[in-house]
C-alpha cells in the first residue's frame, strides 16, 4: 500500500548532517541557499541538502539517487498543497528551513511470479496484489499448462497453511516467508515486485506432495445534501451498501449500477472485504464480486480524502478546509467524482438522466453511495454502528492493460487523447496525469482505448492549478476532428448545472463559474479552429507564479465590475475579453 513519509527541511549546521546514508552530490552549495531534507521511510532518516532555487523535479530525482524511489512514484506534499508542478522551485512553494514536507510512495500493484520447475520449464506470471491464493492457484494451473494438478495444491507459510481467501498482499508483507505448495511435481515460485524500485521481495517454494475519524464537517456537509432519515438504522450485519439517491422516484439507477452494486454487495456478503489500494495519497478500495476472483468496482470515502480526518496515509489535516489542490475542499471528492461521470454525455449530446451509455470520454460509471464494513480505515474502532458507515463514490472498476505511465504517449489514437482533453479543459480538472488514464488494449488489432479516472479535484474555483500532462503530447497538437467539434458545439454548461443540481449536487457558484468559463473556452476555441495544446495553454499556468491567460482574463474581467453587477452581466464580459484575446492569438 501507499506509505507516508515524513521529510522535514532544516538548516542545521554542516557538522549535524554527518548520518550514515547521507548523499550531498551537489557542488558549491552555500550554506545561505541550501537546506536539509530529512527524508524519512520505514523508520530510517536521510538528510539530504537541496537549494532553495531547486526544482521539484531535481530534488525527486535527488530522493531517487539516495533512496531508490523512483521518481514517478513520488508525491510531495507541503502546507496541504500537492507539489505537483515538476518545474516549480522550492522556494516558490513557500517551502524554507525547519518546515515540514511529506512524501508519498506509489507502489504497484502488480507483482510478477516467476514459477520455475524441476524439469527446466519456467514461466511469469503477473498477478494484481489484492488477487488471492485461490487465483494464484488457477493461474499456475494455465500457465503451467497442465503440469500442476490444481485440486491437489496447498500453500504453505511458515508452516501454515494459506486459505485461497489469503491476499498476496498480506503474504507478501513477509519479505523472507517461504510458502510450501503441495503439488504433483517439483516447482519453485518466486514473486518480485514488477517495478524493482518497490522494496518487497518474497520467496514462494512449490514442492512435491511427498517431500511437502470520521471528519465532522464533511458528516454534516453530506448530511445536508443527503440526508440520513432520522428512522434510518443498519441493518444487523457487518456489511452494508447502498446507492444515495435523491428525487426519488424520479431517479431511476441504470441496469449497470444495479448490478454494480449488487455484485458488491454479494462479494461483501460472502466474506470479501474492501482491499485498499496502493496508489493515490486518499483511501481507495477495491469491491470484489461474490468468488472474491474479480475486482468490480472501487469505492472512496469522503473521510479518507487527502487532508480529511481518517486519511490512511498520514497526511496532515487541512487547517483551513482546502484540499490537495487549489479551489478545492476536503470532503467533496465524492461530489466532483459523480459530476465527472454525469456530465460525461454520450456522443448524440443527450443530456439522458437514466442512461446505460458510456460518455464521449468514457468515464466509468460512478455513483455516490453509503457503505459499511470493519475494513475501512476506522482509527477510532469499529462498532459496526451508524458512525461507521462511509460516504464516498463507488465507480465501476475497469478492465486495463496498465496507466499511461507505463508506456509512451505515441502509440494513443489522437481521438483518444482528444476526447481525455475534452473532459480536462470543460471541468477545468486540476489533477490530469498520466497515472490517472488507464490504457486497454483491443484484443483482435491492438488499438489502444484510454479510460479516465481519478476527479476529485475538477471543478475548482480558480484555475490556478490546472495540469494536463496530455498538453505534452503531440496527439494534442493535432486540430480537432469534425465529430469532436460537433460533440463540443452541444455543450451546455446551464444543463450541465441543471442536471447535478437534479442529482443532488446545488453547486455553489464558485465552481459553477469555472464550469460556465471553461465551457466557454472550449467551445469558442474549437470554433476558431485551435489544438487541444492552444486552449489548454490559455488554461494551464506557465510556471507556478505566472498566472494562466484565463487568469488574466478573469481578472480583467473583475477589475470591471460595477456595483450590483450581476453574475450573468460578469460572464459576458469574460466572454467579449475571451474574444478580444482569442483574436490576438489566432
Amino acid at each position: 500500500m501507499s506509505a507516508g513519509a515524513g521529510v522535514a527541511l532544516s538548516s542545521f549546521y554542516e557538522d549535524m548532517v554527518h548520518f550514515p546514508g547521507y548523499i550531498d552530490n551537489r557542488v558549491n552549495l552555500h550554506q545561505t541557499e541550501s537546506i536539509l531534507v530529512y527524508l524519512s521511510v520505514a523508520g530510517s532518516v536521510i538528510p539530504i541538502r537541496v537549494m532553495e532555487s531547486d526544482s521539484i523535479a531535481s530534488v525527486k530525482l535527488r530522493i531517487q539517487t539516495c533512496k531508490g524511489y523512483v521518481v514517478k512514484k513520488q508525491k510531495l506534499v507541503y502546507g496541504g498543497r500537492e507539489l505537483a508542478r515538476n518545474d516549480g522551485l522550492v522556494k516558490e512553494y513557500g517551502v524554507s528551513g525547519g518546515d515540514v514536507l511529506h512524501l508519498i510512495l506509489k507502489l504497484s500493484d502488480l507483482l510478477a511470479i516467476i514459477v520455475s520447475t524441476a524439469c527446466g520449464k519456467e514461466f511469469e506470471l503477473q498477478v494484481d496484489r489484492h488477487r488471492n491464493v485461490g487465483y494464484l492457484k488457477q493461474r499456475i494451473y494455465k500457465e503451467g499448462k497442465g503440469f500442476v494438478d490444481l485440486k491437489d495444491q496447498e500453500l504453505f507459510c511458515q508452516g501454515e497453511r494459506l486459505k485461497d481467501q489469503s491476499l498476496i498482499n498480506d503474504i507478501s508483507k513477509t519479505n523472507d516467508g517461504v510458502i510450501h505448495l503441495l503439488v504433483k511435481k517439483s516447482a519453485k515460485v518466486r514473486t518480485i515486485t514488477v517495478e524493482r524500485d518497490v522494496e518487497l521481495e518474497l520467496e514462494l517454494s512449490v514442492v512435491a506432495s511427498d517431500v511437502l475519524s470520521k471528519d465532522e464537517c464533511n458528516k454534516k456537509q453530506f448530511g445536508e445534501l443527503y440526508p440520513l432519515s432520522s428512522n434510518k438504522v443498519v441493518p444487523n450485519r457487518d456489511s452494508w451498501l447502498e446507492p444515495v439517491v435523491v428525487n426519488v422516484p424520479t431517479i431511476e439507477l441504470p441496469l449497470a449500477f444495479h448490478n454494480l452494486i449488487n455484485s458488491a454487495i454479494d462479494g461483501l456478503d460472502k466474506g470479501n472485504p474492501p482491499i485498499r489500494s496502493t496508489d493515490g495519497t486518499g483511501g481507495a478500495y477495491f469491491m470484489f464480486n461474490p468468488s472474491g476472483q474479480k475486482i468490480v468496482a472501487v469505492f472512496k470515502p469522503i473521510d479518507e480524502e487527502p487532508m480529511a480526518v481518517n486519511n490512511p496515509h498520514g497526511l496532515p489535516i487541512s487547517e483551513n478546509g482546502e484540499g490537495l489542490k487549489k479551489g478545492t475542499k476536503v470532503g467533496e471528492g465524492a461530489l466532483r467524482e459523480v459530476a465527472a461521470y454525469l456530465l460525461d454525455h454520450p456522443m448524440n449530446g443527450f443530456y439522458s438522466l437514466n442512461r446505460d451509455a458510456i460518455g464521449f470520454s468514457g468515464v466509468p460509471p460512478t455513483a455516490l453511495v453509503r457503505c459499511l464494513n470493519k475494513g475501512f480505515n476506522h482509527p477510532q474502532g469499529f462498532e459496526g454502528t451508524l458512525k461507521d458507515v462511509k460516504i464516498g463514490s463507488l465507480q465501476m472498476f475497469m478492465e486495463n492493460d496498465g496507466n499511461c505511465e507505463d508506456i509512451g504517449p505515441r502509440a494513443f489514437p489522437v481521438e483518444e487523447v482528444h476526447k481525455i482533453s475534452i473532459l480536462d479543459l470543460r471541468l477545468g480538472n486540476a489533477d490530469r496525469h498520466a497515472g490517472n488514464i488507464l490504457f486497454k488494449r483491443n484484443g483482435v488489432d491492438g488499438r489502444i482505448q484510454l479510460i479516465p479516472i481519478d476527479h476529485g479535484y475538477c471543478l475548482p474555483d480558480s484555475f490556478e492549478d490546472c495540469t494536463f500532462d496530455w498538453l505534452y503530447w503531440p496527439q494534442a497538437r493535432q486540430p480537432f476532428s469534425s465529430e469532436a467539434i460537433k460533440y463540443i458545439t452541444l455543450l451546455d454548461a446551464e444543463k450541465d448545472l441543471a442536471l447535478l443540481k437534479f442529482h443532488g449536487w446545488d453547486v455553489p457558484i464558485q465552481y459553477a463559474r469555472t464550469l460556465r468559463i471553461s465551457t466557454m473556452l472550449l467551445k469558442k476555441g474549437a470554433e476558431k479552429g485551435m489544438t487541444p495544446f492552444a486552449i489548454g495553454n490559455i488554461m494551464c499556468r506557465e510556471t507556478l507564479t505566472k498566472e494562466s491567460l484565463i487568469e488574466e482574463m478573469i481578472n480583467e474581467a473583475q477589475q470591471s465590475l460595477i456595483p450590483g453587477m450581476s453574475e450573468e452581466d460578469f460572464l459576458e464580459t469574460v466572454s467579449q475579453i475571451m474574444d478580444f484575446r482569442l483574436n490576438e492569438l489566432i
